[in-house]
């Protein structure tokens, strides 16, 4: 296959690359800037696709964060592929940082008092999906389901977190906007410069082979 690895990666090495890209953050974080600024498309499309993917990286629908994206990316006539890349702000090193921010910033709107902590956040989520799982495999079996837990956990953890990160997102989002508007705007430019010099250089040199005089025999 054309895209196939050479060498297919292991299970530690994929784990490993996910919390730490080859080359690093910092050259992937380069990487996609370019993809983003080379994608054909006005650059207002663009940055909305871009403030679409950033605010789906802010909201607690871990696994849907893409089709979050494409949905609010289409909705504002964002470009899609923007979206998707741009939901590159919800990697393993921003993570942490989003969601503490998201549930404090809900807990406060909600005024619960004191809001839960990041590890604290990411335990809740797995006990409500085992939760969840159990209560169906309940409700097949004739058992008889308790979802107090599960009650517990979405006026604690996640309407919080809904709530924070809607709002987070719609900010994040809003200057990301703004941000990378004049940066794709500049890129595109230039860009645009260079092939049309480059376009003319070569006719320059096409035109002049042309007409360059054939050697006597």
């Amino acid at each position: 296959m054309v895209f196939k690895r050479r060498t297919p990666r292991s299970y530690g090495r994929a784990l490993l690359e996910f919390f730490y890209p080859r080359g690093g953050w910092r050259r992937a974080a380069s990487y996609m800037g370019h993809r983003l600024s080379r994608l054909p498309d006005t650059p207002e499309r663009i940055a909305r696709g871009i403030a679409a993917g950033m605010f789906s990286s802010c909201t607690p629908f871990y696994g849907l964060h893409f089709v979050i994206a494409a949905l609010v990316a289409r909705g504002i006539r964002g470009n899609i592929l923007a979206a998707l890349l741009g939901t590159f702000l919800g990697n393993p090193l921003t993570f942490p940082l989003i969601v503490e921010t998201a549930v404090q910033l809900g807990t406060w709107m909600l005024g619960l008092g004191a809001g839960l902590h990041f590890p604290q956040v990411m335990a809740a989520f797995g006990y409500a999906w085992a939760e969840f799982w159990s209560n169906l495999w309940l409700l097949v079996t004739g058992g008889e389901p308790n979802w107090f837990r599960l009650r517990l956990f979405y006026g604690r953890v996640f309407l919080p977190y809904l709530l924070g990160g809607v709002l987070l997102g719609v900010v994040t989002g809003t200057l990301a906007y703004f941000a990378s508007l004049p940066l794709i705007r500049a890129y595109q430019t230039r860009r645009r410069k260079k092939l049309r010099e480059r376009f003319i250089a070569s006719r320059a040199a096409a035109r002049a082979t042309s007409q360059k005089p054939a050697e006597p025999r």
